[in-house]
């Protein structure tokens, strides 16, 4: 499960697939909403005026796995219609657009489906607008491609659970660039941003070829369950860590980088533009 960021007047709103529909983090949705720079207290009080709101709460929030400040936590999400229901309870000006905003998501999600190169489309004019360049859009397309290929292998092989998805790539991650992925978000100094997205050309080719490598040590061996998962990982890893050191050696500097591939005021820009 992948955590996306969704953009709204400007504001980033999360949200990740769950059984094939979009769900969104209530916190963020409710902050875009209202303003709050408190949107966990303000949903309490909002429970406590609505009480049929409250009855059905355990109906609308759903705990899913989303990207946070400190790696991946379990955060109340709703899916489109738990976020009608929840915007029924706040009194703003901005409900009405936000629900068109909804709707429409919904509808090019339900396009994605019948055809999926709307998808790939959509993510590389997303890309545009935030101001990366085109041949850095073409390797983290790539990228994403590869991520995919290599998490429907670890399902069919045996992973079943979010933590073993987390376990894995943080095999992965660890032995291509001698981090996980949390570490190196701290590293980077991000938040909720997706750590892929602020890497660079050399950040991202290794990473493509830590988890291709991966990918096929599962295939050839034909891997099942999750240590055999985690020691091909770790292989597939090693791979890419030796050729970034090498690399590092002719270079003379880490490829591990502290800086973000595209600083937040660029995209700030490009979405103010927009």
């Amino acid at each position: 499960m992948e955590t996306k960021i969704a953009i709204f007047k400007g504001k980033q709103i999360r949200k990740t697939l769950y059984n094939d529909e979009w769900w969104f983090v209530i916190e963020d949705v409710v902050a875009v909403l209202t303003d709050s720079v408190q949107p966990t207290g303000y949903i309490k009080d909002m429970r406590r005026r609505d009480p049929e709101l409250s009855k059905g709460w355990g109906q609308i929030a759903t705990p899913l796995s989303v990207e946070t400040g400190g790696g991946k936590q379990k955060i109340n999400c709703a899916n489109t219609e738990g976020i009608f229901r929840i915007i029924q309870s706040i009194p703003s000006s901005k409900a009405e657009p936000f629900k068109r905003w909804l709707a429409k998501i919904g509808y090019e999600h339900v396009q994605e489906i019948e055809n999926p190169e709307l998808a790939t489309k959509r993510t590389r004019m997303l890309y545009k607008l935030k101001g990366y360049p085109e041949d850095w859009i073409e390797k983290r397309m790539r990228g994403i491609a590869i991520r995919e290929e290599l998490t429907d292998e670890w399902q069919k092989r045996g992973a079943q659970e979010q933590k073993d998805y987390e376990i894995l790539t943080a095999e992965v991650s660890k032995a291509t660039f001698g981090v996980t992925p949390s570490e190196y978000k701290n590293l980077k100094g991000l938040k909720r941003e997706n750590l892929r997205d602020h890497m660079d050309d050399f950040e991202l080719i290794f990473t493509m070829l830590g988890e291709r490598s991966t990918t096929e040590i599962h295939k050839n061996e034909d891997s099942k369950g999750m240590p055999k998962l985690k020691n091909d990982a770790k292989a597939g890893g090693e791979i890419a860590g030796g050729a970034r050191r090498e690399l590092e050696k002719r270079l003379g500097r880490s490829v591990v980088s502290k800086s973000n591939f595209l600083p937040n005021k660029k995209i700030h820009k490009a979405l103010k533009g927009k």
